[in-house]
């Protein structure tokens, strides 16, 4: 789940931006420590393989010493608090997460790639409409998995052909047992903020992060610094208080959580608090002010607009769109992993939440097949028994 992850206080050294265009700092990147010259790869370097993550498209690019990083160490903590709620796979992998030298053990750098997702369009927190069907950000466009994906299996092809025939690497887009929110802060890519999410001072966290563990001993870029200063206003913001303390997000009380990776019932206690957000939230985002910047106007072809089938919809509007339509619209997207049936859950649970009336009238009388599947037919009596039945 996108931004869930535990991570404690934050006293890393300023770092350079990282933006790749232009190019003109990637000749002045900072070692994050005193080592000589010779030490660091001379057939690949640094400078090298950003200059190259920017010809593919990635927005920021650093390196990160393959190393036991403090705050590696706070996962256990945070599972054993009971935050990872039904994520087993987080407990699962708990120690290969600890460090990246338990996935590869000749790792000694880290790759870290951010790749902005944002887009020219309204935040949720601007839309006064309560029937608006809100989706995250990140799920409109393109699933992010093979779209950055393909940009990572071209570069990892390149560092083959030029890193030499012994380089080992592992490449992961969200999918790996890493902890990428730290190795991207290694990185100097951006800090780690309050709501978990990495913050870069230039784009802001609307990103997508990426790693390549590599065995070449990259020279490291400075770690960056937490410039969060005393600033709460995503712990403030938060629909559900899902953000416990600074640095620290309860997964079980996230709506990203309830709507997404939450494969059953969606706790009767916790329904109301989903408003009109039926798939993820982007609240302790958008009121960031680091995500105050406009986005700028979108780049032809760009992957991350909005399908047709979610675009501007209300919550009766998506409730009625069939079972079919619905299924396609979802196809190669980041929404796959919840398909028809939970996203008609959420559906349900908005039409509740905020007693819209075309909602509740839409979920008493539109009969696609997925409507009658047990589980949607349980949220859907919940919103109507909310309001007179």
């Amino acid at each position: 789940m996108r931004g869930a992850l535990p991570l404690g206080p934050h006293t890393l050294s300023r770092s350079p931006v990282r933006r790749l265009a232009p190019f003109a700092w990637l000749a002045r990147a900072a070692p994050c420590c005193l080592l000589p010259s010779d030490f660091y790869n001379s057939i690949v370097t640094s400078a090298d393989v950003k200059a190259r993550a920017a010809e593919l498209g990635f927005d920021l690019c650093g390196v990160a010493p393959a190393a036991s990083h403090r705050e590696l160490a706070f996962l256990p903590d945070w599972l054993a608090r009971g935050f990872a709620g039904e994520m087993q796979y987080l407990r699962r992998s708990a120690e290969r997460r600890a460090d990246v030298r338990a996935v590869m053990p000749s790792a000694r750098s880290v790759i870290s790639l951010a790749t902005l997702y944002n887009t020219d369009r309204p935040y949720s927190t601007e839309i006064a409409d309560a029937s608006a069907a809100l989706i995250a950000r990140y799920a409109w466009g393109d699933d992010y998995h093979e779209v950055i994906g393909r940009r990572m299996d071209a570069l990892v092809a390149w560092l083959r052909e030029h890193g030499g025939a012994d380089v080992e690497l592992r490449a992961y887009v969200d999918t790996g047992p890493v902890q990428e929110r730290v190795y991207a802060q290694y990185a100097g890519l951006g800090w780690i903020g309050k709501n978990t999410c990495v913050i870069n001072p230039e784009i802001g966290s609307w990103i997508f992060l990426s790693e390549i563990i590599c065995s070449l001993p990259l020279e490291p870029d400075a770690p960056a610094l937490d410039q969060c200063g005393t600033c709460t206003l995503c712990l403030d913001s938060c629909p559900t208080g899902a953000i416990v303390e600074p640095y620290v997000v309860d997964s079980t009380l996230c709506l990203s959580y309830l709507t997404i990776e939450l494969r059953g019932e969606i706790p009767i206690d916790q329904r109301e608090s989903a408003a009109n957000h039926a798939y993820g939230c982007d609240v302790c985002q958008e009121v960031c002010p680091w995500n105050a910047q406009p986005a700028g106007e979108d780049p032809p072809g760009t992957p991350w607009l909005p399908r047709a089938v979610f675009d501007g919809r209300t919550l009766a509007q998506l409730w009625s769109t069939s079972d079919a339509e619905l299924r396609q619209g979802l196809k190669g997207s980041a929404m796959t992993r919840a398909g028809v049936r939970r996203l008609r859950r959420n559906l349900a649970v908005c039409a509740g939440a905020t007693a819209d009336a075309d909602a509740l009238f839409a979920l008493r009388h539109v009969t696609e097949p997925t409507c009658g599947d047990p589980l949607v037919a349980e949220h859907v009596h919940w919103a109507l028994e909310l309001h007179g039945g």
